[in-house]
């Protein structure tokens, strides 16, 4: 008897360079070789963005066309080997409107048509993908595995275009990375919607139908996450505490984040035992053989390597840039200087709690920054990330009038693992946190967390033992938390106790073995 196989669909896969945006990438290049230990072979179909076949050396395989607005277009199909399992393929699809900037998989679109270009794009991707499958291009799997509300068209084609009829008899499971990315777009009347990219099948669908789809809050609107749930088999969250979280409304304002308007379409999975929250792995290649910890003068080193990158391609350097590398000759004072690490993307979910106004005026961050600075003079916040624009400009304000705050407004491997080896605390005051790979990166590196009490941190940090948390009825009192919580911890470091906390986090374990026998047992059995 030959291996189960699962064919993931997906976005993101961090085992091909430039194919990274977040932690859904870290999970699809990581999870192939986990499954193959429990007999299971998981290739991944996914769009190739008009570069990464020819980065990556993919063969082409095919050509062949698919129905997809008022004609017929053009795509190709690639494969190539998977780099971490024997028994794995990557199949990459390309065609017109497919294509990105290798620096960007995805479009910024205007507020006024959020997710518009990007939605077009992966309604695209799953015509193609389901065409693909059904004409026997990419071999059939026993579990069609789909990730995020990208793949939100797929699952729509699977259940109701009769022109995909196989793909109903492959059981179908969804795994919801982050809620709060749904996709929603109009149901027709706009060139970025369903009558759009389907209008033959937007046409013969009947009002039940149409109700699995509708966005709750805003009216004449697909929710291509909505559909996706609604219409699989299986739906998965990132975590256990993430998934009791998500069937709860949201409450903005006592500062959770629940289920986003889909905690009743999810409440009916856990009704029907279809419900799984299984936490996301990490690897931990180097057991026995731990990594050195860099000195300050290497850390400055891969910052400056960092800076100058990413100026290759600009004619002029950019304010936050100028300010980081000229913060980089006062980064420490000495090679025992207190390092207080963050690694993420910068957006609201992550940093929205550090942006409260308190009382006084002051922003949390800012406030932090004085209390470390009325600590130890020698203390550092370095925080590395990018994404929202207007909190970079926020941040990089901050960065030019504090010297104890180095921000460097990009994402970079190198530093950001040279980061979690040196920093002495991480810190991710995340709004909200569906599973999170940077805390059980830091950890992995011997570095305690400072982390909200919520989704996938909840899971992972355990307070006082491998790290602290904090929690709070409302946004600002959850950072009146986080600063009252790290008044307390500032007296500890060096502290047996500290000490005791740090070998815990080094020793803390989630491994992808143990979480793909849970895929296995749970999602595809």
């Amino acid at each position: 008897m030959g291996l189960k196989s699962v064919l993931l669909l997906a976005a993101e896969n961090a085992v091909l360079k430039g194919a990274k945006v977040g932690g859904m990438a870290d999970v699809i290049g990581d999870l192939p070789a986990a499954l193959e230990q429990v007999d299971i072979a998981a290739s991944v179909l996914m769009p190739g963005y008009g570069f990464l076949a020819s980065r990556h050396g993919a063969a082409l395989v095919a050509e062949f066309v698919v129905p997809f607005r008022d004609g017929h277009w053009s795509m190709r199909l690639s494969i190539l080997p998977h780099p971490k399992a024997q028994s794995a393929r990557i199949y990459l699809i390309d065609g017109p409107s497919l294509d990105a900037a290798p620096s960007a998989l995805y479009h910024q679109s205007s507020p006024q048509r959020p997710f518009a270009d990007d939605a077009d794009r992966f309604a695209l991707f799953g015509v193609a993908a389901a065409t693909a499958l059904c004409n026997g291009l990419v071999p059939m799997p026993d579990v069609l595995h789909l990730h995020d509300w990208h793949m939100g068209a797929f699952a729509l084609l699977r259940a109701f275009d009769p022109r995909y009829l196989a793909l109903r008899d492959i059981p179908a499971v969804l795994t919801v990375h982050n809620l709060a990315l749904q996709g929603t777009r109009p149901l027709a009347q706009e060139s970025s919607s369903l009558a759009a990219w389907f209008p033959a099948l937007f046409a013969s669908l009947d009002g039940a139908q149409l109700a699995q789809l509708a966005d709750r809050r805003y009216g004449g609107c697909i929710n291509p996450l909505r559909a996706a749930i609604n219409l699989v088999d299986r739906v998965h969250l990132v975590s256990p505490h993430y998934c009791e979280e998500v069937l709860l409304p949201s409450r903005p304002e006592a500062g959770f984040i629940g289920g986003e308007s889909l905690e009743l379409d999810l409440a009916r999975h856990r009704d029907r035992g279809t419900l799984v929250g299984i936490l996301n792995g990490c690897n931990y290649d180097n057991d026995g053989n731990p990594s050195v910890r860099p000195t300050a003068s290497e850390l400055v080193r891969t910052i400056k390597r960092t800076l100058i990158r990413v100026q290759a391609h600009r004619r002029e350097v950019a304010a936050v840039d100028f300010i980081a590398a000229a913060r980089l000759p006062e980064l420490f004072d000495n090679e025992q200087a207190f390092v207080i690490s963050s690694v993420g993307r910068l957006t609201a979910q992550k940093v929205q709690i550090l942006r409260q106004r308190r009382g006084s005026g002051e922003t949390v961050l800012e406030a932090l920054l004085a209390q470390l600075r009325a600590w130890r003079p020698d203390a550092r916040l370095i925080m590395l990330g990018s994404g929202d624009e207007d909190i970079g400009r926020e941040f990089q304000a901050i960065a030019a009038q504090q010297d104890n705050f180095l921000f460097i407004n990009h994402y970079d491997e190198a530093l950001s693992e040279a980061l979690y080896l040196r920093g002495d605390l991480f810190l991710m005051p995340s709004s909200f946190e569906p599973c999170g790979i940077s805390q059980m990166l830091a950890m992995r590196a011997g570095q305690p967390c400072l982390v909200h009490g919520v989704g996938g941190l909840v899971d992972t940090v355990s307070h006082g033992h491998n790290g602290w948390s904090f929690q709070g009825e409302t946004p600002l009192a959850q950072g009146e938390a986080l600063l009252a919580r790290l008044a307390e911890l500032l007296p500890l470091v060096g502290s047996d106790t500290w000490r005791q906390v740090a070998a815990n986090a080094a020793a803390s374990r989630f491994d992808w073995p143990a979480q793909a026998r849970q895929y296995a047992d749970l999602l595809y059995a």
